[in-house]
């Protein structure tokens, strides 16, 4: 390999890393489960992301690179899923934090509650 090639691997693996690091400090120093699962997604996912460019750099003409694309696409694919359905677990076991939210879209007024109760008979 040359020098730049080195470089740039290096460069994509370490920030990557640092990356993951400060998700894994903002889930245990985040107070609730909401802004836990934003640490544990968002820079998690891109820092794995920069890892796997840097060792898709670093294997170039490898056969397990493909493994390696397929690890990143399935993470790509996953993460937002599971992280909607964490929060949606979060939400109806009221693991959130009061006043967080400025609307409330998923509460279900005791209004709302005599509606469908009044459909269903």
């Amino acid at each position: 390999m040359n020098l730049v090639s080195d470089i740039v691997t290096s460069v994509l693996i370490l920030s990557g890393a640092v990356l993951a690091l400060t998700a894994a400090i903002g889930v245990v120093r985040f107070p609730d489960t909401l802004s836990r699962m934003h640490a544990a997604t968002k820079p998690q996912v891109v820092g794995l992301i920069l890892i796997l460019l840097g060792a898709f750099n670093y294997l170039r003409g490898n056969v397990d690179i493909w493994m390696i694309a397929l690890v990143g696409v399935f993470t790509v694919l996953t993460a937002p899923i599971i992280a909607h359905t964490v929060g949606q677990v979060a939400y109806r076991e009221q693991r959130v934090r009061d006043g967080l939210f400025l609307v409330d879209e998923l509460r279900v007024d005791e209004r709302d509650e005599a509606e469908n109760e009044d459909r269903t008979d």
